[in-house]
């Protein structure tokens, strides 16, 4: 045999082998990262949350063409992709892998059913966050351990899960504290995050205005601070310059503040930014809403649990066209609107943040300037996704959120939204613990006229009942009418100018007094 022959065959062995590598690479490859490939197995509740989750969501012609939802989708996540390139042709497509998450929670009160539930849903914020859940579990406590919060050896079971699922991140259904933080994950050897660090990152993904995003920051800033790692407070104060003096004593001399100290001067100096700025914006939206109280329109705040059908319900009533997605927290920065009755009278919808359980304080305060269209509307919508499996804890929730924004003694209208998929039964069960309550179903339309009965009825309405002689040359004084929330009952057509047979509020009636027709 020749020399080209033996290479020949060389190079036949060395394809072969490099073909079967790469057979071998592309198999690992599908297992681990391909969507199609067969997933590990998942927690039976995780599994039914995915399930949902993955239930195709239809848009209504109400929606509009919702071009923020195609932007916010472009910078998503995928399953299955990798950071690490095959080929430098990937580089423009490239996009990052979804973290694979384990969940974790705590059984301390209620029943077994209020515990899924509340994974379930932390399930639905950790895919909202870009993530892909792996398993969950619950732990059986009467109050979380003080080092570990789920316990030792729940603790080493999580760590187990973890390395057996290859999750990169643990999320804990509740609130750490910075040590059970620490110990957890020296613990399970990967990130742990909890509920409330979760909910702040939704927030920053989704929030788009100005106002919204120095409302998450400072949210973020506020969880922050606390959670700063450092030495303890037996170094956390040197008294820099003062050597050879009295007071500190030894090891108290040194070049001045640490490092923490100086992390945490600089949050808090940025936190006071940030308040200075949403005290500025603030008055911005109190002369909108004063406008609309000085031209007596009525306000209806649309409000409710998250993914609840808030921003369809307003496309819907107004075809506003905001973004509407089968998401938690898809809207952070309220949307104002207005329509009017069909008798005319006109009056503004609001669509504002969704509420969840134990929503983070800092949110909440926050958030409280957009709150506030909540607290100062005549009326308000309560949205209740009524195929939920726990619709009376979200209106539960709600309320303890009303009653935290000074929201509790505005009319409501319960809205029992998606009864097209929802249990019968269970929307029984709700109308008859909830007597003022309507069923609707913003994607198909359905209830919507009863909605509008229910709203023109629930409004306030001008309580002045007027017949005016208005002059034919004062065209001002009727287009006044016909531009105000005034109820023009009747228009005829005299000699002398038109008479308006109308109801106005108070202070319209003492505009238009001189006009006024006795007799």
């Amino acid at each position: 045999m020749s020399v080209a022959e033996i290479e020949a065959v060389i190079d036949r062995i060395l394809a072969k082998d490099i073909a079967a590598s790469r057979a071998v690479r592309a198999e690992v490859r599908l297992d681990a990262e391909d969507p199609q490939a067969t997933p590990a197995p998942s927690h039976p509740i995780i599994g039914q949350a995915q399930a949902v989750s993955n239930l195709t969501f239809e848009h209504s012609s109400f929606d509009g063409d919702q071009t923020e939802l195609a932007e916010r989708n472009a910078l998503r996540r995928r399953a299955g992709l990798s950071t690490e390139l095959e080929d430098v042709t990937e580089v423009e497509y490239r996009q990052l892998r979804l973290e694979r998450v384990v969940l974790a929670g705590l059984w301390s009160t209620g029943t077994m059913a209020d515990a899924e539930n509340s994974l379930r849903e932390l399930a639905a914020l950790a895919e909202t966050a870009g993530s892909e859940v792996l398993d969950g579990m619950v732990q059986r406590r009467a109050k979380p351990d003080p080092a570990t919060y789920l316990g030792t050896g729940k603790a080493e079971e999580l760590k187990e899960i973890v390395h057996a699922t290859g999750a990169d991140t643990v999320i804990i259904d509740g609130d750490l504290a910075p040590s059970q933080r620490r110990t957890l994950e020296e613990v399970v050897k990967v990130k742990v995050i909890d509920r409330t660090a979760l909910i702040l990152d939704i927030f920053a993904q989704h929030a788009q205005s100005r106002e919204g995003r120095a409302q998450v920051e400072l949210a973020q800033m506020e969880y922050l601070l606390p959670r700063l790692r450092g030495w303890g407070e037996s170094m956390s104060r040197q008294a820099g310059g003062r050597v050879g003096t009295a007071g500190g004593g030894i090891g108290s001399r040194g070049p001045g503040e640490t490092k923490m100290e100086l992390d945490r001067r600089k949050i808090r100096t940025r936190m006071a930014k940030l308040r200075r700025e949403i005290a500025a914006m603030k008055p911005a939206r109190e002369t909108k809403r004063a406008n609309r109280k000085r031209n007596s329109v009525p306000s209806v705040a649309i409000a409710g649990y998250t993914n609840a059908g808030k921003s369809s319900l307003l496309n819907r009533l107004t075809n506003a066209g905001v973004l509407v997605e089968n998401a938690l927290f898809a809207t952070l920065d309220p949307t104002v609107r207005k329509t009017e009755t069909a008798d005319g009278l006109g009056y503004t919808l609001v669509d504002t943040v969704g509420f969840v359980r134990s929503l983070p304080t800092q949110l909440v305060e926050a958030f409280r300037s957009t709150l506030e269209e909540v607290a100062d509307a005549d009326l308000i919508l309560h949205i209740v996704d009524a195929s939920h499996p726990d619709p009376e804890g979200q209106i539960s929730a709600v309320r303890t959120v009303f009653a935290e924004v000074g929201a509790l003694k505005i009319p409501e209208i319960i809205i029992l939204n998606k009864v097209d998929i929802a249990d019968p039964l269970v929307v029984q069960r709700l109308r008859q613990r909830e007597p003022r309550s309507v069923e609707v179903s913003a994607r198909t339309g359905q209830g919507m006229e009863g909605l509008l009965a229910a709203i023109s009825d629930a409004i306030p309405r001008p309580g002045v009942d007027l017949t005016l002689l208005i002059p034919y040359d004062r065209g001002d004084v009727l287009n006044r009418l016909h531009g105000s929330d005034a109820e023009i009952l009747s228009i005829e057509h005299g000699e002398t100018g038109t008479v308006a047979h109308v109801r106005v509020r108070d202070d319209l009636a003492a505009e238009v007094a001189p006009f006024v027709q006795h007799g």
